[in-house]
């Protein structure tokens, strides 16, 4: 088991390889579709964001900079006093934030993702030009999971709605597996071509 804590370093990720099983602590942000269709549309390819969207942009990058992005929904409560509590915090899809996930890592210094079913060619390119990697979360164990989450620091844009806004949190021993590293490894990649032989097999395929 390999302990890392937030912000990770370049050595760190370069130490990594695909299949290693990591217990994360520290500060990360949750973030799916609409947190990072918000970061493409008002931060990334801009000179400058709005004055609006300044202060939430500020907070992005410290938060991000070193540090670990989580494709998740949660389940939050003591919604109606503040006092916010992870209920359940697993893992949603992360195909879906392909179209955005590069360009998120490179802007922000983003040195991992977590999520679950992988990521493609695009985020893998970045995870080896940016040293970062993908880590797999496990799906099915929402309330597990939600047991490593010891503090909500923080949320933005909770105007997006509870799961789809970005909440700071502080983890401890949060379990994840590398299933995409900075070397070009990709365990998601490798399952896909081998089942894709095996196929070929069964149906007769040359």
């Amino acid at each position: 088991m390999i302990r890392l804590t937030t912000p990770i370093s370049d050595e760190e990720i370069l130490g990594l390889k695909v299949g290693d099983q990591v217990s994360l602590s520290g500060v990360i942000i949750t973030g799916r579709d609409a947190a990072h269709k918000y970061m493409i549309d008002n931060f990334i390819g801009k000179a400058n964001p709005t004055p609006s969207e300044s202060e939430v942009y500020a907070r992005l990058k410290t938060v991000l900079k070193g540090g670990v992005i989580y494709h998740c929904g949660p389940v939050v409560g003591g919604l109606e006093t503040k006092q916010y509590r992870f209920v359940a915090a697993g893992p949603t899809t992360s195909s879906r934030e392909e179209p955005y996930q590069a360009d998120v890592i490179k802007h922000f210094g983003v040195k991992s993702v977590i999520g679950k079913g992988g990521m493609g060619a695009k985020t893998s390119a970045a995870c080896v030009e940016n040293k970062a990697c993908y880590l797999h979360a496990i799906g099915g164990a929402a309330v597990f999971l939600a047991q490593s989450v010891v503090k909500v620091t923080d949320v933005l844009k909770l105007e997006f709605g509870v799961p789809e806004a970005m909440w700071i949190i502080e983890v401890k021993d949060f379990p994840v597996v590398v299933t995409m590293d900075a070397h070009g490894g990709s365990l998601h990649r490798d399952i896909a071509t081998a089942s894709a032989e095996v196929m070929k097999r069964l149906v007769g395929i040359k």
